[in-house]
């Protein structure tokens, strides 16, 4: 067996127009100064609950934040010039690696289920997972707790099992869980970061991921988990 676990933004999809909008509207409701683009990226991958927390300080209004930024991303998600993006090559992958024997994908993001279904409908992707973790099910990333739920859901060990991601929070869980990790280089973390949070292998676009997924083994190229 081979669990291919994927997070989402900024992993399979370019949703980073979005994101950075709906921060900068929500603070500015509130009458705070927005973050800078960069910070918006830097915590992308966290649950709401955490990203708040990060963003506006422990002291800051956590709950009013959350609250008007699920009502600012649910209206501007619908607007065509911030739509999100697959990248490239991303939808021919995960269809070729569903229909592959023995193979099992899941998902693990800091996106609701909400998100996420919405997703799965744009795409068409309702039938190629066999486990969807999210911020609703689990604590946040790099807690465990995703990757856990999921392996148990499919009956997974850690050593059968890739978390592929492009932040360090993904990186984190999968060492955390035990898991093999995998780091995305068109993402919005820096490749140097990707590795000190644990990646063993670091891949430069989606060509190179379906490569090294196409090995019979594995752990081809990603060592063994200390």
């Amino acid at each position: 067996m081979r669990f291919l676990v994927f997070d989402i933004d900024g992993t399979l999809v370019d949703s980073q127009n979005l994101l950075v909008a709906a921060q900068e509207a929500t603070f500015a409701a509130h009458g705070l100064p927005p973050p800078s683009r960069e910070r918006v990226l830097s915590v992308v991958g966290l649950s709401l609950a955490e990203t708040f927390r990060v963003l506006a300080g422990p002291e800051g209004p956590h709950a009013a934040l959350e609250a008007t930024y699920r009502a600012t991303f649910a209206r501007l998600v619908a607007e065509p010039s911030l739509a999100s993006q697959l990248f490239p090559g991303v939808d021919a992958l995960l269809r070729d690696l569903a229909a592959r024997d023995n193979h099992f994908l899941g998902i693990a993001t800091g996106k609701s289920q909400r998100g996420v279904r919405r997703l799965f409908e744009a795409h068409g992707w309702h039938t190629l997972f066999a486990s969807v973790q999210t911020a609703d099910d689990a604590p946040s990333k790099p807690h465990p707790a995703m990757l856990e739920q999921a392996m148990g859901e499919v009956g997974a060990t850690p050593g059968q099992t890739v978390m592929i991601g492009d932040s360090t929070f993904d990186m984190q869980m999968a060492r955390a869980a035990g898991c093999r990790a995998v780091g995305v280089a068109w993402g919005y973390c820096k490749v140097d970061a990707l590795r000190a949070a644990g990646a063993q292998l670091i891949v430069e676009s989606v060509e190179e991921l379906a490569a090294v997924l196409a090995e019979t083994d594995s752990t081809v190229g990603l060592g063994a988990v200390p």
